[in-house]
């Protein structure tokens, strides 16, 4: 079993009690818009980070992470990126690529909005954390913890506050 948190758009700023819920996971998994490289060193160190480039991170971030991730953690296919839209509209691409691959998972972020859902038709879940950071349109900054065992279990949305405010 492996505990994940799952954090997306903190685009620069990373709320400090958001530090805690992250030391207390196996991996932590950053769908994109990271925004200052300095970010990443806040984050507690893990065996494994799995991370995306976002549209707002620059050539730093783009040389040092992929736009795609797709892997396997305690026997459930996940595929990650930034812009991946929601069922059913999903961004140009996405869901093709998520018919091709077959993800059991599919993780992205760009919306700022905190959504979980079956996708009945693809048979994939869809998970966005929303957004930790202070920029953008949401209200309030997110992320999701949850465990992988076969499949997902223990899913929860935490929630750091109102957007803006430390």
């Amino acid at each position: 079993m492996k505990r994940i948190a799952l954090i997306s758009d903190t685009h620069g700023s990373l709320p400090e009690p958001a530090i805690a819920t992250l030391g207390r996971v196996d991996e932590i998994w950053h769908a994109g818009d990271i925004g200052d490289p300095a970010l990443l060193e806040r984050i507690p160190e893990k065996p494994v980070h799995r991370i995306v480039y976002g549209n707002i991170d620059g050539a730093e971030l783009r040389q040092r992470f992929e736009e795609e991730l797709f892997f396997t953690v305690e026997g459930v296919d996940v595929l990650m990126l930034h812009i991946g839209g929601k069922p059913p509209g999903y961004a140009a691409g996405v869901k093709a690529r998520i018919k091709k691959l077959q993800p059991n998972i599919f993780v992205c972020g760009h919306s700022h909005i905190c959504k979980v859902v079956h996708d009945k038709e693809l048979d994939c879940l869809y998970l966005n954390p929303g957004a930790l950071g202070n920029q953008g349109f949401h209200r309030v900054k997110t992320l999701l913890t949850f465990e992988l065992d076969g499949k997902i279990k223990n899913l929860n949305v935490i929630e750091f506050g109102k957007r803006g405010q430390l």
